[in-house]
């Protein structure tokens, strides 16, 4: 028997993953069975199973592949950029979300994922993971900021943290509910706001 080469597992879970986003953002999380997950996925249930033992693991898999980019963003402006202004730094944030939004409807599915975190203490830890080193790398963006006098001193440097967290979460609700043109200009009043 041939092996299987990680490409092809990736695409098969990849395959998957899609089908399953188009089914929760048809019907919901709760709306949809495993059937028409195997449906809309064109395999049979073991295939799907052979990747997730359950609909709950698609739903883990879709929420920390919606934060990985934006962790990601945040961790290089934590690691390298601090000469840019935090007003660039969050508009880079912001400007992920908008093209993984026209990617793969990313706000809806967020907007989705976060009513599941309520109800699901093994999804809301997941968040807690993701979300705690998202906050700390920003963190170290505020604290070089307030070095250099791109933010008060002063200020409380978790505090400030918590307000730049909210920002981005109000954003892709506005994304989800009122579509890419409500919240174009949003990036660039990011920069307006706090200049280089």
């Amino acid at each position: 028997m041939p092996k299987v080469s990680q490409e092809y597992r990736d695409a098969r879970r990849g395959q998957i993953l899609a089908a399953a986003k188009r089914c929760f953002l048809r019907d919901g999380f709760h709306e949809t069975s495993m059937q028409d997950l195997f449906a809309e996925s064109d395999l049979s249930s073991g295939a799907v199973y052979r990747y997730f033992p359950s609909k709950e693991a698609m739903i883990m898999a879709i929420a920390e592949e919606n934060l990985r980019d934006m962790a990601a963003v945040i961790h290089a402006l934590a690691t390298s950029r601090h000469g840019e202004g935090l007003g660039a730094a969050l508009a880079e944030v912001l400007e992920v979300v908008r093209a993984k939004d026209a990617q793969s409807e990313l706000g809806a599915m967020a907007v989705l994922v976060w009513s599941e975190a309520l109800r699901s203490p093994a999804l809301a830890k997941q968040f807690d993971v993701i979300l705690g080193q998202m906050r700390a790398d920003l963190a170290d963006v505020v604290r070089a900021h307030q070095a250099r006098d791109g933010l008060p001193r002063q200020a409380n440097t978790d505090a400030l943290t918590t307000l730049l967290m909210a920002i981005v979460p109000g954003f892709i609700l506005q994304l989800a509910i009122f579509g890419d043109e409500a919240v174009a200009g949003v990036p660039d009043a990011a920069r307006a706001l706090w200049p280089a």
